[in-house]
């Protein structure tokens, strides 16, 4: 494939719908397919709630967006949002308004910049109609193996151990592209078992040093694939998960765009690709078209339709000042990604999918074109409801934060490779496993540190096919401190 772009970088947030955030600029393309005064929502009274703008910061609360809730949502072409989410949480109409609201041109400061300046993707799909990770795993991975439930809390931990499919990592690796994944806190992608193996934690560096090889480094020193993982937890958490400040995204996509446009060689042959992972229970009016199916695990779920349109855009010297109606989901970049580098395949959702790669311009525009740095003002950050933001965790996030603390102590890196190879019931076994470490944690703390004791003399990474964030961060510092210029 005749691509210029050298590298591509992909920053994936979460849970927002097109219409929500970029819907508005159908006053700028008349024929985008954006927001309506006309469309709208009946509540269980018959009460209408049409598409309104809105400039709130902060969701009081989280709407649902499992499966079963985006079926709901989009019964009768896209009429149930405001149903579904009365159903689920009893609120007040305030809150039924904000699902069916829309940001206004200009109140994103990062996201509406980008959009007026590069290529909106007006018909991007989340790949599966649920929740976070499974659309995370098939924008990385083109497949969840069957499996679409979250896990909550020790609920449904299938969703975690079972994630051992092929990776877009492990394609890059057989071609050597070289990749990296940036993170702030936990990065998610360590769910997938192959992300796991020493080869691959290798290639796990956190945030800073993102920027600090941007701006220190040259051009042919930058990773050919670039994934960037926001911050999930905590009050500073600037996934854009609600009820946290959008604010704090918009930094976030502010930071890495402005970082990059600093360094203009690296930027004229880079590719940001910002998207979200799934629609976070916000309405959008266009209904999702069918789908191919990845493979033949349909456990949880057949596969064949797409979920809810998202934000996305394409910003490059090589992306248009436009805005473009071809459809994609998440496994459009893997589609990209493989045709650019002629990688291996991920599945018939992979080979099916459009290229986002068919919208690029053969020709860079000029580096002056593009819009210098983004800043988005301290006060903007400040939570209007701060109380939300630090009660905000919900039971998926205690079923990640649990599979962390696991793997901090080393149980998941050696044990499960042992229950797979010795018994039949490893599944059900790790479980308990998990569950005596969840309440009986200095125990296996202690047992964890024995084994980090084993890493530091390399025989964990010599004798385990998975590595335990302990050695991630011995690793990560390693390699950090070996990025660092002078």
């Amino acid at each position: 494939m005749n691509d210029p772009i050298k590298h591509v970088i992909l920053l994936k947030l979460e849970n927002h719908s097109f219409d929500q955030m970029l819907g508005c600029f159908n006053s700028i393309y008349p024929t985008l397919e954006g927001v309506s005064e006309r469309n709208f929502n009946f509540d269980s009274k018959s009460k209408e709630f049409f598409q309104k703008p809105m400039d709130y910061v902060q969701m009081e609360i989280d709407p649902n967006h499992e499966h079963e809730n985006v079926v709901e949502q989009l019964s009768n072409g896209n009429s149930g949002f405001v149903k579904n989410l009365e159903k689920v949480k009893g609120c007040k109409d305030l809150q039924k308004q904000k699902i069916m609201a829309y940001y206004p041109k200009g109140s994103l400061p990062a996201l509406h910049t980008l959009a007026e300046n590069f290529t909106i993707c007006d018909h991007w799909f989340s790949s599966v109609p649920g929740p976070t990770w499974p659309n995370r795993f098939f924008a990385l991975t083109g497949t969840t193996k069957g499996f679409l439930k979250m896990p909550v809390g020790m609920k449904d931990l299938d969703m975690l151990i079972n994630q051992d499919q092929t990776t877009i990592f492990d394609r890059l690796n057989e071609k050597n592209i070289s990749w990296k994944v940036f993170y702030y806190d936990m990065p998610c992608s360590l769910i997938l078992w192959n992300q796991r193996k020493a080869e691959n934690v290798k290639n796990y560096s956190l945030i800073e040093n993102l920027f600090d090889l941007i701006e220190n480094g040259k051009e042919k020193d930058f990773p050919e694939f670039t994934f960037i993982e926001p911050k999930y937890f905590g009050t500073d958490q600037n996934d854009d998960h609600p009820p946290h400040n959008v604010m704090k995204a918009q930094k976030l996509i502010a930071d890495v765009y402005s970082a990059l446009v600093s360094n203009e060689e690296l930027f004229m042959s880079s590719l940001l690709i910002v998207v979200y992972d799934e629609h976070g229970g916000f309405y959008d009016h266009v209904v999702p078209p069918p789908a191919i199916p990845p493979d033949e695990n349909v456990e949880q779920y057949t596969f064949n339709q797409y979920g809810v349109r998202v934000p996305a855009l394409l910003v490059s010297p090589y992306a248009k000042k436009d805005f473009t109606n071809v459809l994609f989901d998440h496994t459009s970049i893997l589609k990209y990604l493989s045709d650019k580098w002629n990688l291996g395949p991920l599945g018939n959702r992979v080979a099916s999918a459009t290229s986002i790669g068919t919208v690029l311009l053969d020709k860079p525009r000029s580096y002056s074109e593009m819009p210098g740095f983004i800043r988005i003002p301290f006060s903007k950050l400040v939570a209007p409801e701060p109380e939300l933001e630090e009660r905000a965790e919900n039971g998926h996030q205690e079923a990640l934060e649990l599979l962390w603390k696991s793997m901090e102590s080393g149980t998941l890196a050696v044990t499960v490779e042992s229950l797979k190879e010795f018994s039949p019931t490893w599944k059900s076994n790790l479980k308990i496993l998990l569950n005596w470490k969840y309440w009986l944690g200095v125990l296996l703390t202690g047992f964890g540190r024995y084994l980090e004791a084993r890493a530091k003399g390399d025989v964990l990474a010599a004798n385990s096919r998975k590595i335990s964030p302990a050695q991630l961060m011995t690793l990560a510092t390693k390699n950090n401190d070996s990025s660092k210029r002078t």
